[in-house]
């Protein structure tokens, strides 16, 4: 809607993890050096916890992207799964073959499928998405895979990704061979102020902007106050904000259309909210013609 009018040759701030809008802060740079390492290094079990909209699936595409070929990848969205599901999606991911009938000979065909790979000199990699709502029981499970292995290789490597509640969840007493065996732990953490800049300025020279501050420090500024440099946040702000923009006919934005945009997501209130150009004539977005197009883009 909007791209035209700024001269853009795509959306900026869409919420899809498109590797080509790729932007690592400092958090984000270490994450991703933990994981390849861990991998590469067959460490077995890593965790990678993140508030939230943080980047965890960004960053996980990110590190699907430096593996070799020699990597195969399971990526498990669907933390509610029983175990026979649980099993059944993972040969559908490992491309292993048919579904079995019992858990015992699914553990066999995986084992002699892991054996395979290891003489092939291939690995095998495990990611867990949402991991803080597997239950209890599927944590076990998870954990007996970290047994096949040989005298010296981990035959699987496994990781487990999730929000803050993962931590809790694994330091239950009745998983404390689970947590034992988590080699690696990395705490995902929001972008800084800077970064926030960084991060916004870059996607709009990707998306083909090259104006000159279409974002005013000011909203950036703000911008950095209302999301405490959480991306998914940023993204949905920025984009409102731009179609804001794009309603009233302005070239530049400023922090008055930031708060606008927060407070009709519900993330700050009224009294936050400011109209500094009403007084001078300028037109303003109707409240609910502004909800309306809001609610077009999300």
């Amino acid at each position: 809607m909007y791209t035209e009018y700024y001269g853009l040759v795509r959306s900026p701030f869409e919420m899809t993890p498109d590797p080509s809008f790729l932007y690592l802060g400092e958090a984000h740079r270490e994450g991703l050096a933990t994981l390849v390492y861990a991998v590469n290094s067959g460490k077995g079990f890593v965790m990678l916890t993140g508030e939230v909209g943080t980047g965890k699936t960004t960053l996980l595409h990110a590190l699907l992207g430096q593996l070799d070929s020699n990597t195969n990848s399971a990526f498990i969205f669907n933390p509610r799964l029983d175990p026979m599901g649980f099993f059944r999606v993972l040969f559908e991911e490992l491309d292993i073959g048919p579904p079995c009938e019992t858990k015992a000979e699914y553990l066999l065909t995986l084992n002699q499928y892991l054996i395979d790979k290891l003489a092939a000199n291939e690995r095998v990699l495990l990611i867990v998405d949402e991991a803080q709502n597997l239950s209890t029981e599927m944590l076990e499970e998870i954990r007996l895979l970290s047994n096949l292995e040989t005298p010296t290789s981990k035959l699987i490597q496994i990781m487990l990704v999730g929000q803050p509640e993962l931590q809790d969840l694994v330091d239950q007493p009745e998983l404390r061979q689970l947590r034992q065996r988590i080699a690696l732990r990395h705490r995902l953490r929001p972008f800084d102020a800077a970064e926030v800049v960084e991060y916004v300025q870059e996607r709009l020279a990707k998306a083909g902007y090259t104006g000159r501050g279409l974002f005013k420090k000011k909203a950036l500024k703000e911008l950095y106050a209302i999301t405490a440099g959480t991306p998914r946040m940023i993204n949905n702000i920025c984009d409102g904000a731009m179609l804001l923009g794009y309603a009233r006919q302005e070239t530049t934005l400023g922090p008055e259309a930031i708060r606008e945009v927060a407070h009709d997501l519900g993330l700050v209130g009224k009294d936050a909210v400011e109209n500094p150009d009403s007084s001078r004539g300028r037109d303003a977005t109707p409240k609910r013609r502004r909800r309306r197009l809001l609610r077009f883009r999300r």
